[in-house]
């Protein structure tokens, strides 16, 4: 047999396999094992023609089958015939049988009946016994469930909202787990979180009323918190000076015996008023109702919501923190601005202190510090603010009063207070700036009100009021007889007066302050300096300036300012009996009264010689000369008899005044007057002069020397004055005597008779 190619075995051996594919698809079909879809798709593939020749064996699977089954039927056959006939043949016995058992039937449903009835009668009582038995057991577990909701209803009616969420904890964890299966059980299972929701909500709105009372009260709650701090504070200072007093007893014993013992009695009578005083007036803590606060932090930490009522609580506390420190615009009008706005923040931070101290967590340490640290700053900018505003020293003290007892206040609830009594420094600065302006204004009112002429006493009475006054000794006037005169006029002992108050003023600023008197005494200084070399300087010079005083007024004023001068040393002692620091000390400033005097002296002796200058001006340009009249009047002109009995009636006014003033004074308006008739020689208006003339003016220039040695103001060495006039002297003589001769040998010679005489000015006169 010849061998079969490769290809040929390969298509057998694929036939043979797809007829096994097929065989086992179709065994799988019967078996209803297996998903026919799967069965189905392993038979459908990619070859061709495999759907029909999978049908063609399906047919020839269901022709066996039915062949099978034709055998089946065949083989019993004949056993069916003969079990119908045997049924054929018991259906008769059948029927009979039937009507036997329906007649027994019958008769045992009748006997039966009344048996069936009370038996019925018997499980229904059982039914009904055990119902309640049952049911009264449920009650009985269900008893305590509803008593306890019962007391959750009446907690929440009479407002018992913490001892409500206690009642609720017990329903949830010990009583309805009993009797959860029953409806109402779980009605109340949901009812309690609304519940809890209510309380909360009821809890968090009495925290708002709460928020919203101390907000609008919290100005009272401060005022009463700072009336007590001043309280305290003055009974402190009391029971200090007592204690002071005791300490003293070195001396006299039985006396000291004596007074220890009313001591006692004083101090003991003063802890029982203090005691009295305690239960009559309520504490700032006592003005406010804190449960509001107290339930709703029980009921959070119930709940176990206790950190978000904390946020809460802190942020709405902060709202309002920033709404008390706004100030009102119109605060530095009125201290009663200032002082509600300072009752409003410590009313805030004794409630912050207070829920602080009885709360655990609420607020900590930590949280009021730093609320505390931004209030304050904001304190400080306002008060910086409003401060600068006033200029009212009266406001500015009261308002210094009002943080003094608001830092106390403060400082005795724990709050560091350092930065306020620094502010007050700052405030210090503007409470002398608005002092020096007052007093300013009263320098100005005593200056304008001054007569400016030495103060009368007509007997010894007067003459002891105004040495109370003013310190003046002066003893070559004690022996004088009454009346007589002050050299100093009425404005001294005011301003000395003035000096004394603003002294007194400025102490009540650095009363309370927490200082030494070391500093005290060396910040009255300073500010007594201030109103020293400024304030009274400046309104000196402006007085000295004024049109309207005259020569009198400002001889007036030199004597004064050397009588105020000679007054510091006073003032001094003064403020060293205030503060009891020595003047010896080496930090003790010293008052600088004296340059402040002496500029003012300084200034008005030169407006003196200002003034006298131009009242020679005045003079001078009234004079009327006739330069070309042939022969002189034979007597000195008018105007210059009337300007020499001008400065001698003002020289004799001089008097009072120190001797160098004087004599300068005088030398200066010698020498103005000499200059000036010099400089109507000169003028270049004119252009022509008669030998007339030139003697007219000579007789003027006599009555200026005869003046000038006359000796009008005492104290000049011998022809001192006169030699004021020497310049104008040699000129006329020059031209008098006609010397020229003379003039032209000698010039340049320190021996020449003419040695004064300008070559320049000799030719001028001589064109002239």
């Amino acid at each position: 047999m010849a061998r079969k190619s490769k290809s040929d075995m390969s298509e057998l051996y694929l036939e043979e396999n797809k007829d096994q594919i097929y065989e086992n698809a179709l065994a799988e079909i019967q078996s209803f094992e297996l998903p026919l879809g799967t069965t189905l798709r392993s038979v459908y593939d990619d070859q061709p023609n495999a759907h029909q020749r999978f049908m063609e064996k399906l047919d020839a699977c269901i022709r066996n089958h039915d062949r099978e089954i034709e055998k089946m039927c065949n083989f019993h056959h004949q056993g069916f015939v003969d079990a119908i006939t045997e049924l054929l043949k018991v259906r008769a016995d059948a029927e009979k049988l039937k009507v036997q058992v329906t007649d027994t039937n019958r008769r045992l449903q009748d006997a039966g009946k009344e048996v069936i009835a009370q038996t019925e009668e018997i499980i229904r009582c059982r039914i009904q016994q055990q119902n309640i038995t049952t049911v009264v057991e449920k009650l009985q577990l269900c008893l305590p469930v509803l008593e306890m909701y019962s007391k959750l209803k009446e907690q929440m009616n009479v407002k018992r909202y913490y001892s409500a969420l206690k009642t609720m904890e017990q329903l949830e964890n010990l009583y309805l787990p009993r009797v959860s299966q029953y409806r109402f059980c779980q009605i109340m299972i949901e009812n309690l979180p609304k519940l809890r929701e209510e309380i909360k909500e009821i809890s968090m709105s009495d925290l708002k009323d709460f928020l919203e009372s101390i907000r609008k009260h919290s100005d009272k709650i401060g005022e009463t918190a700072m009336k007590q701090a001043q309280q305290q504070k003055t009974f402190s200072t009391t029971l200090q000076k007592q204690n002071n007093v005791n300490y003293g007893r070195n001396m006299h014993l039985g006396k000291s015996r004596i007074w220890e013992s009313k001591n006692e009695i004083t101090l003991k009578r003063t802890f029982e008023e203090e005691d009295e005083h305690e239960e009559e007036v309520l504490t700032a803590q006592d003005l406010v109702d804190f449960s509001p606060v107290y339930r709703c932090l029980h009921i959070y930490s119930v709940l176990g919501d206790g950190e978000i009522f904390e946020n809460y609580y802190r942020k709405q506390r902060r709202k309002q923190a920033r709404l008390v420190l706004q100030p009102q615009s119109s605060m530095h009008e009125t201290v009663e601005g200032y002082r509600r706005y300072f009752s409003q923040i410590v009313g805030f931070f004794v409630v912050e202190d207070h829920i602080l101290h009885v709360t655990q967590g609420l607020v900590t340490r930590t949280y009021t510090d730093e609320l505390w640290n931004m209030a304050l700053s904001k304190i400080i900018a306002v008060l910086r603010t409003h401060s600068s505003y006033c200029s009212d020293p009266d406001l500015v003290l009261e308002l210094k009063n009002l943080i003094v007892v608001f830092a106390d206040t403060l400082q005795g609830y724990g709050f560091p207070v350092n930065r306020l009594f620094d502010l007050l420094f700052e405030i210090r600065d503007q409470y002398n700036e608005t002092l020096l302006k007052k007093w300013s204004g009263l320098f100005r009112d005593i200056f304008e009100a001054d007569n400016y002429s030495p103060i009368p006493v007509a007997n010894e009475e007067e003459y002891k009021i105004v040495i109370s006054k003013f310190p003046f000794q002066d003893p070559e006037l004690d022996k004088q007889c009454f009346p007589k005169k002050l050299p100093m006029s009425q404005s001294v002992p005011q301003i000395y007066i003035q000096v004394k108050e603003f002294i007194y003023a400025s102490l009540k600023f650095s009363e309370s302050l927490h200082r030494s008197s070391t500093e005290i005494d060396d910040m009255l200084r300073k500010s007594t300096n201030l109103l020293l070399t400024r304030t009274l300087s400046s309104c000196l010079q402006n007085l000295i300036k004024k049109p309207h005083i005259g020569l009198t007024e400002l001889v007036q004023i030199i004597i004064n300012t050397t009588h105020l001068e000679q007054a510091c040393k006073y003032l001094e002692d003064f403020i060293t009996n205030i503060t009891s620091i020595s003047q010896v000390t080496v930090h003790t400033a010293r008052l600088y009264g004296l340059s402040t005097f002496k500029d003012a002296r300084h200034g008005a002796e030169g407006e003196i010689y200002t003034k006298l200058n131009q009242k020679i001006d005045e003079f001078i340009q009234i004079a009327d000369y006739n330069w070309t009249m042939s022969e002189s009047d034979g007597r000195a002109s008018g105007y210059l008899m009337d300007l020499i009995n001008f400065l001698r009636s003002t020289f004799q006014v001089f008097t009072h005044l120190p001797g160098k003033v004087a004599q300068t004074a005088c030398m200066s308006a010698c020498q103005h007057l000499s200059t000036s008739l010099m400089q109507m020689l000169l003028d270049t208006e004119l252009k022509q002069i008669s030998m007339g003339a030139i003697q007219q003016f000579n007789l003027d220039v006599i009555q200026c020397e005869l003046f000038a040695s006359s000796e009008p103001v005492p104290g000049f060495q011998g022809d001192t004055l006169q030699l004021a006039f020497i310049d104008l002297r040699q000129l006329l003589d020059l031209f008098m005597v006609w010397d020229w001769s003379t003039y032209l040998a000698d010039y340049g010679q320190s021996t020449s008779k003419y040695l004064r005489v300008n070559p320049s000015t000799a030719l001028t006169l001589l064109e002239k």
